[in-house]
């Protein structure tokens, strides 16, 4: 059988600046749910305050209407893994994980981050396992980094590095079926980005090519369902789970992550490129 051919859509620098600006509207949004987190908050009003944020920047809340899906942000709380509709009846309490999924779009780019906060006093384990997946997600963003400034990078050595950083933070489970994705004039586009598999597989690591990193790990098992709601995605036998994202672009001199306020510079040094405003 043949294998379907990708549709993978190649920026240009002017182009990646463009999505820089809609990363920033993003970054904003998460970094307002970050500080609004705290008992007794519903995700709804953590909902209300991101579609805020983001028409206030001039952008529009990318997953609102996406595929019918009815709110500005995902949020997944405790044993949800991703794609959690919030609601005014879904109160955070003392001790909850959540994790925070957020798009925007800014004359037609799109930006697309995630976070993982704990709710008031949080038991450590799981904020480990969140910075497990931050870490994850950094090492599969410096991997692709190196990937495309050497010529040699495939598509799967992010994955590669996503699950070496994975099983070197602790045992954890890496959800299958679900991952990152090219992004650009859609918020979905080729290729899919595994967190996990072999290194040197896939398409080239190329200038130009604009992905989102997002790893899922989990404190037991990596099976999943999802709910009647046909959206929410939850862990099958109950475990916590976090999910951590950043858009990120290759370009000529270097990586640069657009949803994040210096590029990725604190985590990727030199490897960032320097087109930084």
């Amino acid at each position: 059988m043949r294998r379907p051919q990708l549709d993978i859509q190649i920026k240009t620098p002017e182009q990646i600046e463009r999505m820089r600006a809609a990363g920033l509207v993003v970054f904003a949004a998460l970094e307002a749910m970050r500080e609004a987190v705290a008992p007794g908050v519903s995700t709804g009003d953590l909902d209300a305050i991101a579609e805020k944020v983001i028409r206030d920047s001039g952008a529009i809340p990318s997953f609102k209407g996406y595929h019918g899906f009815p709110a500005s942000i995902c949020a997944s709380v405790n044993d949800q893994v991703v794609h959690g509709i919030p609601g005014n009846e879904q109160i955070l309490k003392e001790g909850d994980l959540i994790s925070l999924d957020c798009g925007a779009i800014l004359d037609g780019w799109h930006g697309d981050s995630a976070i993982t906060v704990g709710v008031g006093e949080t038991d450590p384990a799981l904020l480990r396992m969140a910075e497990v997946a931050e870490d994850a997600m950094w090492a599969g963003i410096a991997a692709a980094a190196r990937g495309a400034a050497n010529g040699r990078g495939k598509l799967t050595d992010i994955s590669f590095n996503v699950e070496k950083a994975v099983r070197k933070g602790g045992r954890y489970g890496i959800v299958d079926g679900y991952g990152g994705h090219g992004i650009g004039t859609e918020m979905h586009q080729d290729p899919h980005v595994l967190n996990h598999g072999k290194p040197g597989k896939g398409p080239r690591l190329v200038p130009g090519l604009c992905l989102a990193i997002e790893p899922m790990i989990t404190m037991g098992s990596p099976r999943t369902a999802e709910l009647d709601d046909g959206w929410t995605v939850v862990t099958r036998d109950g475990s916590y789970a976090a999910h951590v994202e950043h858009t990120m672009a290759l370009l000529e001199d270097g990586v640069w992550v657009t949803t994040a306020p210096d590029g990725g510079r604190a985590r990727l040094g030199d490897l960032v490129t320097s087109r930084q405003p």
